[in-house]
């Protein structure tokens, strides 16, 4: 009965219970608790709480508290604060924390029922919270005296003190300052304990931003005047690393990504500029292979911006430089006076392997065509090989290489012919010798920088021409190497691009069962008078596939250039019967096809006898031209002579390819066959030739070059007829691509229009918004278009 009183609370006095407890909390404070019942001490509070007096025993703990924080422990912690400074500090001040969550904890115990019942009900935070609030308040934000830093602005600028030491090298104890951050992690703002209101993020952590960015700004600033780039990279990569392992072992692991975006806005961000353009910088580190420190310069870059904006536009401006300096380069070589030497001949030995005579005179704009593709494609080839070792194959800096690529490429306005004869080069010669893997290799080369080009159109009139001579003068190391080109350009440019080119080669097929088939035509004839006759290969093209003018020579009936009247060749008897035997073949074959012989393309095999030469005989091989001015010679008598205008007379040659070959035959050292009067290099109106009765060759076979025969650079002159020919070209491409587009269509907006035209010609050139709006007329005026008059915006319809 008694004990059932007791626990009612009949009997309790509250003045005299709280007297027991506050004696009890002095021992527990002072560490002097062994000799504590608690169950003791847990029955008063209950008993006090029981008796309705929860509000009151709560205000008397806060109170007691609040002094003896106020008396002893702020006293303590200031004492050590003033007489040393530092770590003495941090572990007075974690000492003092650490005895305050102990005792806090025990007393917790004693008042769980208070606890429980009363901060429940009337929705008062804990007497826990409410001691470590108590804390914050009289120990962290109490100044020591009037006008004094409280003890938290002291804690934190010793912190940072000791952060500062760290980071410049020197030893501090990461444990000690774990701990005190550990106390401000515990503690918030305000009793409501917000998560986001913890004082660590609101007081110190704000602060140790705000001066590790201050302390990085200067720092970055002090290293580009100082330091070289590789060093900065490697440098601002440490302090990253560095910043981590401070948070995971000093501070707070939360800080890591705030302190990792400060040190990263100042030593990289806002750095990154005058990084890559110092003297050390992107393009030092370019010129001297630097692959692993640009690596460094990508990493950083990569981590603030995963577009890389600073690197991508330094490497853009570099290869803009380094292109435009080979583009000028190639300008200024072009722009030098071309040469017109004497084409070498080529001399047979007996066994009749080919020795080919030095080559002299070389045009030089060829070779600095052939010299601008190798450039750029070393170009390509330097800055793909950074971007694989030193940017990991980035697709972003990848592609912005690749249009600076084709900015260079584009910006050069010979890019589509040079390509070509840089193909032209290797078809003829680069490829010979080659194991077939070299030869894929200089196949992609090609393929690789044809790529990049925007206006194909020109290319394949090049390519075309190019080709149409390799062919016909027998110039290609390989048909199936040049096949294998085809195949590859028509995977990458599509089947329009090679139709005419594989049709070329279907002439050449047909052309060969067309010469061997006149070749049995004539042994059938079983003639005598057509046993010695000459033998004839042909090459029958189609008009409309084959390039002829890029001959540039006359054709048998055709209009000559300059001229302006018809010339047809004067054969001898003996060729002119061959000549007309076939065009008699043909046309029994193919009726109603009209053969057009252009005799500037080919060639002939000859007999020559010299009389004081090593051979009897020698076989000469020459162009077609040659021949006829060397038969010419056989129907004069002995010494004879004949002036230039006397041979013009009687082959009608033009003049300009007559003087060519007469350079060949009587000029060049090893195939002068004739005798020139006067001597001289250039052939003027009146020259006289003769028979070279004295030519001696210890060679049996001969063959005879011709001046300019072989594909070179372009004039001026050809050059404009070119460009007017792709410009007609377009124009039916454009017309063709609107009609196509309106014919779906029926009616569209001008602007859309244009867009449309553009995008569907761009795989072939660059369409000129000005020449579509001509052609644009062009269909008007013929009626294919008619401009809508009601449209709110210009506008047209297709008709029918």
């Amino acid at each position: 009965m008694l004990e059932t009183a007791g626990l009612n609370g009949a009997d309790v006095d509250f003045h005299t219970t709280w007297g027991i407890l506050e004696t009890a909390f002095r021992e527990i404070h002072t560490k002097n608790a062994s000799a504590l019942s608690f169950e003791e001490l847990y029955r008063n509070a209950y008993k006090i709480v029981l008796k309705k007096k929860g509000e009151e025993l709560y205000n008397r703990v806060a109170e007691f508290e609040e002094q003896w924080l106020g008396t002893n422990v702020r006293t303590l912690a200031t004492t050590n604060e003033r007489r040393e400074a530092g770590e003495k500090f941090l572990r007075s001040l974690k000492q003092a924390w650490e005895d305050h969550q102990v005792c806090m904890g025990m007393l917790t115990d004693v008042l769980m029922y208070m606890d429980r019942v009363y901060c429940t009900d009337h929705r008062q935070p804990s007497i826990f919270a409410k001691s470590m609030g108590l804390f914050r308040d009289q120990i962290l934000r109490t100044p020591v005296r009037q006008g004094a830093p409280t003890l938290l602005e002291i804690l934190t600028r010793i912190i940072l003190d000791q952060i500062q030491m760290d980071r410049d090298g020197e030893s501090i104890d990461q444990f000690l300052i774990k701990s005190n951050v550990y106390m401000l992690e515990g503690l918030y703002q305000s009793n409501q304990e917000v998560e986001d209101e913890k004082l660590y993020l609101k007081s110190f952590e704000l602060e140790f931003l705000r001066q590790s960015a201050a302390f990085y700004r200067d720092e970055g600033e002090r290293l580009l005047k100082e330091s070289d780039a590789g060093t900065y990279c490697r440098h601002a990569k440490r302090r990253i690393d560095e910043e981590n392992d401070r948070c995971r072992l000093t501070l707070s692991e939360s800080t890591t990504p705030k302190i990792q975006r400060v040190v990263e806005d100042e030593l990289i961000r806002h750095k990154m500029k005058g990084l890559i353009e110092m003297e050390s910088g992107v393009a030092f580190m370019v010129d001297n292979d630097k692959l692993h420190e640009l690596s460094l310069v990508f990493d950083l870059e990569a981590r603030v911006d995963p577009r890389k904006p600073e690197l991508t536009k330094a490497m853009q401006k570099l290869i803009t430089e380094m292109g435009t300096n080979i583009n000028n380069a190639a300008i200024a070589a072009s722009e030098a006076a071309p040469q017109n030497e004497p084409a070498p001949a080529e001399e047979q030995p007996e066994d009749g392997k080919s020795k080919a005579a030095p080559a002299k005179g070389t045009n030089q704009q060829t070779i600095a065509a052939l010299k601008w593709v190798e450039e750029i494609l070393t170009l390509k080839d330097r800055f793909d090989n950074i971007c694989k070792n030193s940017f990991a194959s980035d697709q972003t800096v990848s592609t912005a290489i690749n249009r600076s690529m084709a900015d260079v490429i584009n910006a050069f306005s010979r890019g589509s012919e040079y390509i070509s004869l840089f193909i032209d080069d290797n078809m003829k010669r680069g490829i010979k010798d080659k194991s077939e893997a070299e030869v894929d290799v200089t196949l992609e080369k090609s393929i690789v920088v044809l790529r990049y080009l925007s206006d194909k159109d020109i290319f394949e009139t090049y390519y075309k021409k190019h080709l149409c001579k390799r062919l016909l003068l027998k110039k290609s190391q390989s048909v199936e190497v040049e096949k294998q080109m085809i195949s590859r350009m028509k995977i990458e440019l599509g089947n329009s691009f090679t139709l005419k080119l594989e049709a070329m080669f279907k002439d050449m097929t047909l052309s060969e069962e067309l010469s061997n088939g006149y070749r049995n035509h004539i042994a059938g004839m079983n003639e005598d008078a057509d046993s010695k006759r000459a033998e004839l290969s042909i090459k029958v093209l189609t008009s409309m596939t084959w390039p002829l003018e890029a001959f540039r020579s006359g054709i048998d009936g055709g209009e000559q250039e300059g001229g302006g009247r018809r010339t047809r060749i004067i054969y001898p008897p003996s060729i002119l019967r061959v000549k007309e035997g076939f065009e008699r073949f043909y046309s029994q074959k193919y009726s109603g096809r009209k053969l057009t012989w252009q005799n500037n393309m080919g060639d002939s095999d000859l007999k020559a006898r010299f009389p004081n030469s090593r051979h009897a005989v020698h076989d000469v091989n020459c162009s077609t031209y040659a021949m006829l001015i060397l038969l010419l010679f056989n129907e004069l008598p002995t010494n004879a002579s004949a002036t230039l205008e006397e041979i013009e007379a009687r082959t009608n040659i033009p003049l300009d390819d007559l003087k060519r070959n007469l350079q060949s035959l009587a000029v060049a050292p090893k195939t002068r066959f004739l005798v020139k009067e006067p001597m001289s290099r250039e052939i003027n109106a009146g020259d006289r030739f003769r028979w070279n009765g004295e030519y001696n060759s210890k060679f049996l076979r001969i063959k005879v070059g011709v001046v300019s025969a072989g594909n070179k650079v372009e004039g001026d002159r050809e050059r404009k007829e070119t460009e007017k020919k792709n410009n007609d070209s377009r124009g039916f491409a454009i017309e063709a691509a609107v009609v196509r587009i309106m014919k779906q269509r029926k009616e569209l907006a001008h602007a859309q229009l244009l867009t449309e035209t553009i995008t569907q010609l761009s795989h072939q050139f660059r369409p000129d918004v000005n020449l579509i709006k001509k052609r644009l007329e062009s269909l008007i005026e013929r009626e294919y278009l008619e401009r809508v008059e009601e449209a709110p915006v210009p506008s047209y319809r297709y008709l029918a």
